[in-house]
């Protein structure tokens, strides 16, 4: 279930009351008339089953209420009430297969974004990696995928592909590639630092290197993990599902690859910079195709599973 407060002004409150209870789904109607101050009209309370919610915010959008007043939208994490399970019965589909496409827009934005942060991130985990390549220690390849945020900005461009904002494709796409860029260059330097204190060596790059040496051979295979990484992405966000988005994240070689080019660019190692950036691209080009087709297909099958409910 989802909790929705809304501020709506006072002559557009009934409108937004009709709507509600128009809405298969809806229960725990509340209004509090004049009880807003800021902006000034009436609060009115409700909750709404999660396979409704994206019809519902659609209407009250149409209505202008996140223009004059305010939509805040929560997720009910238990709710013990036969009303709500009764509104989640009548609401058609399931709940585990909606897509709040407001919402999923609004958390691929955040995450999205070009911050400090970002660029922390992603830089200390191409660095970690770098460490892993050259140690050839397949558990800092793990951990470096875990830390890298780069998924969010990839989550986004698919988003924004799907839903024709191309605002926010440009938002996204700027972050990963400036991204990518920044941590690249600035491993360049690590690397030539640790070089020069004789923690990091040619040889150690160019020797067998049986757990990381994936990360400058790119094949089927990689192009294969992305797309399945990609889909299985996508969904964790559209269902919230923050555990599996995790998996992916340690399941599609992006840091490590940018890493190793970064560390064999540093040498002067053209094959192993070149493999890995290739390798890189083409877990990029997978999660990509693969996003936008699971969110297209999300967007049919709820379509029909709403006309045939």
């Amino acid at each position: 279930m989802l909790h929705l407060r809304l501020i709506t002004p006072a002559d557009r409150t009934d409108e937004v009351v009709r709507l509600i209870e128009e809405t298969i789904g809806t229960t725990h109607l509340v209004v509090l008339p004049g009880s807003a101050r800021n902006p000034a009209g009436d609060v009115v309370l409700c909750d709404v089953a999660r396979e409704a919610g994206d019809e519902l915010l659609t209407g009250l959008q149409r209505l202008g209420i996140e223009d004059s007043g305010s939509i805040a939208v929560e997720n009910i994490d238990l709710s013990l009430s036969k009303r709500a399970d009764k509104a989640e019965a009548e609401a058609p589909g399931e709940g585990a297969d909606a897509v709040l496409w407001e919402h999923l827009t609004d958390a691929t934005h955040e995450e999205s974004t070009l911050s400090v942060t970002y660029l922390a991130f992603i830089t200390l985990a191409t660095m970690i990696a770098a460490c892993g390549v050259v140690l050839d220690n397949a558990i800092l390849i793990v951990g470096a995928m875990a830390v890298g945020p780069e998924f969010g900005p990839l989550a986004g461009f698919c988003t924004a592909l799907v839903q024709r904002k191309p605002r926010l494709a440009l938002r996204s796409l700027t972050a990963l590639l400036v991204g990518f860029a920044v941590a690249m260059a600035i491993t360049v330097g690590f690397s030539l630092f640790m070089d020069s204190i004789d923690l990091f060596s040619e040889e150690q790059l160019e020797a067998d290197r049986p757990q990381t040496a994936f990360v400058y051979a790119p094949d089927w295979f990689s192009f294969i993990v992305a797309v399945l990484a990609g889909m299985a992405g996508t969904l964790s966000l559209t269902s919230s599902k923050s555990g599996a988005l995790v998996g992916v994240a340690i399941s599609v070689t992006t840091v490590p690859a940018a890493a190793n080019a970064a560390v064999a660019l540093s040498y002067g190692d053209t094959k192993q910079t070149w493999g890995s950036t290739e390798q890189l691209l083409l877990n990029l080009l997978g999660i990509v195709l693969a996003g936008v087709v699971t969110l297209l297909a999300q967007k049919w099958f709820w379509h029909r599973q709403r006309q045939h409910a």
